[in-house]
């Protein structure tokens, strides 16, 4: 039976996990389209991450992978391969930027990657993100006001069986106080821009060619701070942000800085995640701690989006949601010891 076939039977997959979810993310490779990783929360050192995917004769989730992680995962991502030439590697962040090579029978840890200069201290990483566009390069964000660009084997290309190493390829401060969440842009050939989010309550863009200088594209009035921010996959002129405690998102352009060009505010309690549709400009996704998943079409902007055009109800308060690349009619999202994905 076929993917596509698997995809018709239900509208809802659910997966129960042996602990609470934070970080998950669905994997890229071609090959792999209903195949998803997830991190545990578990308020210890001792934490999990685990693999599972949609098997082909029941349909039902099954477990392919679990290994130990330190620490829960702050943010898990797949290596961005669309074209599956890559090994297929796992990242994610917690006290450290962590490789890992998945394989059929194990997955092992590749590489650890420090980002502190002083080997004493260590910064725990709230975020990262892996370049499209070069999948050598990760960026990651850190409690100590700083973004590291990481240069996966030193600028050659990710072999499939050579070991994978990395090395710092510049870092910077790039906000007065911690950073929360980092995002490459599409813009500009989609390798070189990027933004960070921050305690500080604004939205800074940088470009690698020229770190000198950074721009705010968006302060918030009251400072609070920022926790995610999300590209637009389709116009790169867009990103969504939200801040610390807000019911609201914020959609910003980056041709008109300091003010948004939309703001969305059907949630009924804290914001935690936001996904833009991989294959639609005006397409959006947002989750809250009111339990509900709600898209939106923004192609109204600059007039008010009063109203999302799909809500869903989980059974719990919603702390992840990811829109699939390889699969753009499902979405995933989190609560509790839930993985969810849904048929949108």
């Amino acid at each position: 039976m076929s993917m596509p076939e698997i995809s018709r039977k239900k509208e809802i997959y659910k997966y129960q996990a042996p602990w609470n979810l934070y970080s998950m993310n669905w994997s890229i490779r071609p090959d792999k389209g209903f195949r998803l990783a997830f991190g545990s929360f578990i308020e210890e050192y001792n934490n999990k991450v685990q693999i599972v995917s949609l098997d082909n004769d029941d349909a039902d989730f099954v477990v392919k992978s679990t290994f130990d992680h330190p620490y829960p995962t702050t943010k898990l991502m797949w290596i961005p391969d669309g074209k599956g030439i890559y090994p297929d590697l796992l990242a994610t962040s917690g006290d450290y930027l962590r490789l890992w090579r998945v394989g059929d029978e194990e997955t092992r840890l590749e590489c650890l990657l420090n980002n502190s200069m002083n080997s004493d201290f260590c910064a725990p990483l709230t975020s990262f993100d892996w370049n499209e566009i070069d999948p050598n390069i990760i960026g990651t964000s850190s409690i100590d006001t700083t973004c590291t660009i990481w240069n996966i084997e030193a600028g050659r290309a990710i072999s499939r069986s050579a070991p994978v190493s990395g090395r710092i390829e510049t870092q910077l401060i790039a906000h007065d106080n911690e950073v929360y969440d980092i995002a490459f842009s599409r813009a500009s050939g989609g390798r070189d821009i990027f933004a960070s989010v921050g305690a500080d309550g604004s939205v800074r863009m940088f470009d690698l060619r020229h770190l000198e200088h950074s721009t705010i594209i968006y302060e918030d009035q009251s400072h609070t701070a920022l926790l995610r921010l999300c590209w637009n996959k389709q116009d790169a002129n867009y990103l969504a942000t939200f801040a610390l405690d807000s019911y609201d998102v914020i959609i910003l352009d980056v041709r008109v800085p300091c003010t948004p060009v939309a703001r969305l505010s059907n949630h009924r309690a804290s914001v935690n995640g936001i996904a833009w549709a991989p294959h639609s400009s005006c397409h959006i996704c947002t989750a809250a701690d009111d339990k509900q998943a709600l898209i939106w079409d923004i192609q109204k902007m600059p007039r008010a989006i009063e109203d999302p055009i799909l809500a869903y109800t989980a059974n719990g308060e919603i702390n992840q949601i990811q829109w699939s690349s390889t699969q753009p009619d499902w979405i995933a999202i989190c609560y509790s010891n839930c993985l969810e994905i849904l048929r949108v």
